[in-house]
């Protein structure tokens, strides 16, 4: 699938692709109908100033810190407002990390805490899709960013990665 490219839109906020278009670099792709972006939350008034003057319409708010909007082309986009302080070096690295079309993509290790953290059913799916994909080396980044972030939460990561690699036939 072909999503918009928004660095000329909110330049100079770093954003980065979330959700299910950016695990199709981690995994095979899915398809959706979802285009999830972040930003850091400090950026977002800045960045629906920005929306607006490139002509995007504002649907509604989906929760506490998400927006929805509608590209000049028709197609909706959520914008993610992170909060948490890990999120800077997150955008920082999306902006090195893209996909085929050029996007920045959030990190795996990155979008994995961001999925756990949602806990929805698609998310954890999506997390033992990556991850049962994963080599050892990214494996160990992962379990890195959740040994600071998530500690309490190790556990079931490793369970995650489990069932991934069982899910992909690798012991």
């Amino acid at each position: 699938m072909t999503w918009p490219n928004l660095t000329s839109v909110l330049a100079p906020i770093p954003w980065a692709v979330v959700g299910a278009a950016a695990t199709r670099l981690y995994m095979p792709e899915r398809a959706t109908q979802d285009f999830d972006v972040a930003i850091r939350a400090q950026d977002a008034s800045a960045a629906r100033e920005k929306l607006v003057r490139a002509r995007f319409a504002y649907v509604s708010e989906l929760s506490i810190g998400e927006s929805t909007w509608r590209a000049p082309e028709g197609q909706m986009i959520d914008v993610i407002e992170g909060r948490e302080e890990w999120w800077n070096d997150a955008l920082q690295e999306a902006q090195t990390n893209r996909d085929a079309q050029g996007l920045p993509i959030l990190p795996l290790r990155f979008l994995v805490l961001m999925k756990f953290q949602a806990g929805r059913i698609q998310d954890i799916a999506d997390i033992t899709r990556m991850l049962g994909q994963a080599d050892a080396s990214t494996l160990d980044a992962v379990r890195a960013l959740f040994k600071q972030y998530a500690p309490a939460d190790l556990a079931d990561l490793e369970s995650l990665i489990t069932l991934g690699k069982l899910e992909f036939g690798a012991s």
